[in-house]
């Protein structure tokens, strides 16, 4: 696997759909084709093809939903995330928004490529593509996370 990418918690329009990045206005998966990591733009609904493109999909809470400021602390779960990438080895966990980065980190991050690695991943820090969050959008995070993935393995 190439790439996971990692977001606080479903919104509620995900949960209620069952669908990652499901949310009206969000610019997940027009991002993914439009960079190439995947050779079209997605449904939400198509989640389940991602690892046919070698991109995984994951959340920091499995068990609550919404907004990152109406998350509960206690339901992020680090040490689990960090059992999965050990697990699947992907080259880059990439977070989407910088809130379950921090959580992860245990710092405030800034965007792009990171220090730490989980194992053999390299990390990396995105805007969150939600609409609520549409002042942080910056497409050139998410176009040099591209070219991450696309070189070769050093």
């Amino acid at each position: 696997m190439s790439i996971v990418f990692c977001g606080s918690a479903a919104s509620r329009v995900s949960a209620r759909q069952r669908a990652y990045y499901a949310g009206p206005g969000n610019q997940f998966w027009p991002i993914l084709a439009k960079t190439g990591l995947t050779p079209r733009r997605l449904s939400p609904h198509e989640y389940l093809s991602m690892p046919d493109y070698g991109l995984g999909l994951t959340d920091l809470c499995k068990k609550a939903s919404g907004a990152d400021m109406n998350l509960p602390s206690e339901a992020d779960d680090p040490e689990g995330l960090r059992a999965k990438i050990l697990e699947f080895q992907p080259r880059v966990l990439a977070f989407v928004g910088k809130r379950a980065a921090q959580v992860v980190l245990e710092r405030v991050p800034r965007y792009g490529a990171q220090p730490e690695r989980i194992g053999t991943a390299g990390l990396y820090v995105l805007p969150s593509p939600s609409g609520a969050a549409r002042r942080y959008w910056d497409e050139k995070w998410w176009w040099e996370l591209a070219r991450t993935a696309r070189e070769p393995d050093q």
